[in-house]
């Protein structure tokens, strides 16, 4: 597929026949609405939960936890079956002596809704309870860097649920949260998959600097830190998933009429 620009201008009756209201050629936007909006739902009522749970639970239900990312360490208070609760010694890389913190935990144990949470948490976040906060005297089911991640998500489903339109492309759709005027420039030069990138990467890099210097080094990054660089993260990944379940080329008759800035037009090859 490539880019190029119309090579003649129309009347201001052909304008009015051709273009409908939206910028992209469409005449509603209620898909693009309806992916910001579910995606914002779904992500920010885990993160809502993730800060109501443990101020509902009672007091010291939740231990300082330390696991690991990826796997269930929680589960129960088995110890042949729950890693997590095992002592696996105060200097390892991972874990920890999980009798000296508060002893065991079993998130199967309790009631249903925040089973839910801290099993998604134990699932995909390492738990560390120095990398975490702590509500009622209960550790929060994910980490700092993650709250921050979640978010920032939730910020960019919103900002697609009102902005976000489906330009063909997942990257012309992704830039369509821009006017138009500040984009153009990059339509010219047919640069638009390059700026993607580099709005990707300028959100994922500082999470990554700090979190892979910590992996790597005696370089221990703070909490707050872990937010500043966990959000933008989830904003450009939120921002993505939104353009790339927005993106429906079915949604036009064809490539040609997608509206796009400066006047470019998409054609088949």
């Amino acid at each position: 597929m490539r880019i190029e620009p119309y090579d003649c201008l129309m009347s201001d009756e052909e304008v009015g026949e051709t273009h409908p209201a939206l910028r992209n050629g469409r005449p509603n936007r209620e898909r693009e609405a309806k992916v910001g909006r579910n995606l914002s739902a779904i992500v920010g009522v885990y993160l809502i939960l993730v800060f109501l749970i443990p101020l509902i639970l009672p007091e010291n239900t939740v231990p300082e936890l330390s696991a690991r990312a990826n796997r269930l360490d929680y589960a129960t208070h088995d110890s042949w079956s729950s890693w997590g609760n095992n002592d696996h010694g105060e200097s390892a890389s991972v874990g920890h002596d999980q009798s000296a913190h508060g002893g065991t935990f079993a998130w199967a144990e309790l009631n249903p809704i925040a089973a839910f949470v801290y099993a998604i948490g134990d699932l995909n976040c390492h738990q560390k309870h120095e990398r975490s906060w702590v509500i009622n005297d209960n550790q929060l089911a994910v980490c700092t860097r993650d709250i921050g991640i979640m978010f920032g998500f939730v910020a960019a489903c919103i900002l697609w649920n009102r902005r976000g339109l489906n330009r063909w492309t997942v990257r012309d759709s992704f830039l369509s949260i821009f006017k138009d005027e500040m984009v153009e420039k990059y339509y010219y030069n047919d640069q638009r998959m390059k700026v993607m990138i580099a709005l990707l990467c300028l959100g994922l890099v500082p999470m990554a600097i700090d979190g892979f210097t910590q992996l790597l080094t005696n370089y221990e990054s703070t909490n707050l830190l872990r937010i500043l660089t966990g959000t933008p993260a989830g904003f450009v990944v939120g921002w993505f998933f939104s353009a790339s379940f927005s993106a429906r080329p079915h949604e036009f008759d064809d490539a040609e009429s997608v509206q796009l800035p400066a006047n470019a037009q998409l054609k088949l090859i």
